[in-house]
């Protein structure tokens, strides 16, 4: 089986779950984030780092967030990992950055808190918290951060119930031109 096949089943079975508390589940919310960066003309390969960028959550080896979780899950580390080789270094990164991008985000835009949903209000307390001045400067030195903000500010925008997007099956020949040796 391949990556993309055995994402493709991931979306179908466990993507059905709910997702941290928002409104919709999983695999919608990732297809939304997908959705929002092509009505922005990103690249296809930023397309696939949207689409993909909560896969720890369902592949990962800490397994899905809860609300009740006291400890982060480090989904993020867990998507790169399934990703890697697999997908262009710009893909893989974006998926491993987009938390720290919510990090960097908290603690550089003073309304971007308050934009936060709760189950992303409490994941950021697990995952740290907003960046230090120590912290924002490791992240902008980062190649890919620039492309990490803007998945992780669509991935804030994917939470909407009842938004009509492309289904994986869309999605898959992107994926397949995407795919490729990590570089």
């Amino acid at each position: 089986m391949s990556l993309i096949d055995r994402l493709e089943a991931l979306f179908l079975h466990r993507g059905a779950e709910a997702y941290l508390g928002e409104p919709v589940t999983i695999s919608q919310h990732m297809l939304q984030c997908a959705a929002l960066a092509m009505a922005e003309n990103a690249s296809e390969a930023l397309v696939a780092a949207a689409l993909l960028h909560d896969i720890g959550h369902l592949a990962g080896p800490g397994g899905e967030y809860r609300p009740e979780d006291t400890a982060d899950r480090h989904h993020d580390e867990g998507g790169a990992a399934v990703l890697e080789g697999h997908f262009p270094r710009l893909v893989v990164e974006a998926v491993r950055l987009h938390v720290a991008a919510k990090r960097y985000l908290c603690a550089t835009d003073l309304s971007y808190f308050a934009r936060l949903s709760p189950a992303s209000r409490h994941s950021l307390a697990l995952q740290g918290g907003p960046f230090d001045e120590a912290g924002i400067d490791d992240f902008e030195s980062m190649p890919f951060h620039r492309e990490a903000v803007r998945v992780r500010r669509w991935d804030d925008g994917g939470k909407v119930d009842g938004v009509t997007v492309p289904s994986f099956a869309d999605l898959r020949p992107l994926l397949e031109r995407v795919s490729a040796p990590a570089s």
